[in-house]
């Protein structure tokens, strides 16, 4: 953006220093020109003025003299053309051309003629000057003088050269000043932006200097600041009043739990047996989602301490701790073997509850005789910890609202379970920096993968 901002100010700085020095540039060699052009006709005037009276009389050797000499002085060749455009008096290296006809034309007629009009100083053809020679209100010839333009030019070019020198000591001034300008202009601008990731990535501390750059941008960052402040208070109230209110419904629960075990002894009939025994069931529930709630609560209000773990022996223990209950429903639990240590960078215990999370997941959801794998590999320059079953799996919509608060399956609505447990993954994947990706298996089930940073 930076480069933008000052490619266009430097752009408009050029035009503009352009739309001036342009004509300025051409005023010069009008000038230059003008200069040289007042000189010759000065000249071929008085030669004129001499040959008026030698054309008519055929006397012309004092004309001849005075070419010569004038050749000698100042190297400017010098001639006297008749009516009949031929040369009566010439110095010795004039030659006919056709800048000279087309300027001895003009002078016949009574004009004075000069060719070119402007000097550039790419051009090298000689200045041509030719003025009429009168005698009694009659034009009878024309004086013609031929001179070399170099000095004129390298005068232009040396204006020319200053001109672009003064230009471009501008424009390197300008864009000196908008590279500071900019960066002043644009500083808060980035800073805000680096603020802003950050507090995407999870970072509700950061914020924005509010002293820098000019005083529109300084009440952004205010407030900028002012609504992080604000949208932080409000999700801290959030999860407190969560994790609060999580706390304190355990008690009131728990109590409810032991009435109702208490109710039991004292049912005889089946169907109040088979109510007490779903009672039971719907408080074990509750205490489930209490548990999920307090888990979610302080998995989003930690302050994430980073560290370097082994995958490889995490999985390893945590397949080892999870073995009973594969065994006990009848599912294969089994880890792939590894070739040595796996260091994964993450939020402390994320792993341990990421493994946990899926591994429950996949057990409770397959059927007997069913088989879970459990993987811990390097890919794409990182760690890569995959659980993958060959249960029922999931639809494509199902998975894109898996990670949902609450959310289950509707074939699942009977089995245990609060439908937080990939909702605390994802949260401890985003906040370890890692991605989390689930995919159905092949011929069925579900791959789940948690990858982090080596």
């Amino acid at each position: 953006m930076r480069r933008r901002l000052v490619f266009s100010y430097s752009l408009l700085m050029i035009l503009v220093l352009l739309a001036l020095e342009t004509p300025l540039a051409v005023t010069l060699a009008n000038r230059e020109t003008e200069r040289i052009r007042a000189d010759r006709l000065a000249d071929a005037n008085r030669f004129a003025s001499l040959s008026g009276p030698a054309l008519r009389s055929g006397a012309v050797g004092a004309v001849d003299d005075e070419f010569q000499h004038y050749h000698e002085l100042y190297g400017i060749t010098a001639a006297l053309i008749d009516r009949e455009r031929r040369p009566v008096v010439a110095t010795e290296d004039f030659v006919s051309s056709e800048p000279i006809g087309t300027a001895v034309f003009g002078a016949l007629a009574g004009r004075q003629m000069t060719i070119p009009e402007v000097i550039w100083p790419w051009q090298a053809a000689p200045l041509v000057v030719a003025v009429p020679v009168s005698d009694g209100g009659e034009v009878i010839g024309t004086v013609v003088t031929v001179s070399t333009t170099d000095r004129v030019r390298r005068s232009v070019t040396v204006w020319w050269t200053a001109l672009a020198a003064i230009g471009l000591l501008a424009v390197s001034a300008g864009v000196m000043t908008a590279f500071r300008l900019a960066g002043w202009v644009l500083r808060p601008v980035t800073v805000l932006d680096v603020v802003t990731h950050d507090i995407a990535a999870g970072d509700g501390t950061a914020r924005v200097p509010t002293q820098q750059g000019p005083p529109e941008l300084r009440r952004l960052a205010t407030s900028f600041n002012e609504m992080a402040d604000a949208v932080a208070d409000a999700l801290e109230r959030q999860r407190a009043f969560v994790a609060h209110a999580s706390h304190q419904l355990r008690n009131p629960l728990t109590a409810l739990r032991l009435r109702v075990e208490e109710l039991g002894p004292s049912l005889t009939d089946e169907y109040g047996r088979a109510e007490h025994r779903l009672a039971l069931e719907e408080t074990d529930r509750l205490a489930q989602v209490l548990d999920g709630l307090l888990t979610l609560a302080r998995t989003e209000r930690a302050e994430h301490t980073m560290v370097v773990v082994d995958a490889a022996a995490v999985a390893a223990s945590r397949v080892a701790a999870w073995q009973p209950l594969a065994t006990h429903r009848g599912v294969t639990l089994h880890l792939r073997p590894t070739d040595g240590p796996h260091p994964a960078r993450a939020v402390r215990t994320a792993i341990d509850q990421v493994l946990d999370a899926l591994i429950d997941n996949a057990v409770k959801f397959n059927h007997p005789g069913g088989r879970v794998e459990v993987s811990v590999s390097r890919r794409d320059d990182g760690i890569v910890v995959q659980v993958t079953d060959d249960g029922p799996g999931m639809t494509a919509p199902q998975l894109e609202s898996s990670t949902e608060r609450f959310w289950r399956a509707p074939d699942t609505q009977n089995i245990d379970g609060a439908g937080l447990g990939l909702t605390i993954v994802a949260v401890l994947v985003d906040a370890s920096g890692g991605r989390l990706s689930m995919r159905p298996a092949e011929p069925t089930g579900l791959t789940a993968e948690a990858w982090f940073r080596v």
